[in-house]
């Protein structure tokens, strides 16, 4: 019984911390207009650089990953492991859908690298060399994100050990962020589509 009211109460904590945008805040804050109005529509780090330039763009990330990091860290402390995944879960669906910002966030890819960075150090690393890699390939900011996402969903799989009651979560995590991408999936389909 306690170990549900700890899921429960963790998991619209992680919420809550998901549904705080950085960027969103950042750019109100210095007098920028909200980054979900320009590019893209999307309140992530890869917005704000085309918008705000690196400086921005790096301190997000940074923020990003380090409200995940404290995430998985407490998650990981009140939680048996199996159960942690599901945590980065709700994390992920606070920034897309962040009730303190009218639901219309971010895809959650810098909070789920943060996420597995506490879980799995290595697989985070190699996600992220995977991403250059993968962009230095396609060119294509989203496909390599699609990579780093599967490599975190498997590394956080391996931190625990595979076990049943944790992979739902990662699956979930992985689609609802894969389903985020959908608008940079249609343009990029048209865009094939029209130069053919």
């Amino acid at each position: 019984m306690e170990q549900i009211l700890s899921f429960t109460s963790l998991f619209f904590c992680a919420y809550l911390a998901g549904s705080i945008n950085f960027s969103i805040i950042i750019f109100k804050v210095t007098g920028k207009n909200d980054p979900r109005n320009s590019f893209s529509g999307n309140a992530g780090t890869t917005n704000v650089y085309r918008q705000a330039g690196i400086f921005w763009a790096v301190l997000v990330l940074i923020l990003d990953v380090g409200r995940a990091l404290a995430v998985a860290g407490l998650s990981s402390v009140f939680l048996h492991k199996e159960f942690v995944p599901w945590m980065g879960l709700s994390l992920v669906l606070g920034n897309r859908f962040p009730c303190f910002h009218g639901f219309q966030g971010g895809k959650g890819v810098a909070g789920y690298l943060g996420f597995t960075a506490f879980l799995s150090s290595i697989s985070a690393a190699l996600s992220a060399l995977i991403w250059v890699v993968c962009y230095g390939i396609f060119r294509i900011t989203f496909v390599a994100s699609f990579f780093m996402v599967l490599t975190l969903a498997a590394g956080t799989a391996y931190a625990i050990n595979f076990n049943p009651a944790g992979l739902p979560g990662i699956i979930i995590t992985v689609l609802i962020i894969f389903y985020n991408h959908k608008k940079n999936i249609f343009e990029f389909l048209q865009k094939k589509n029209s130069s053919r």
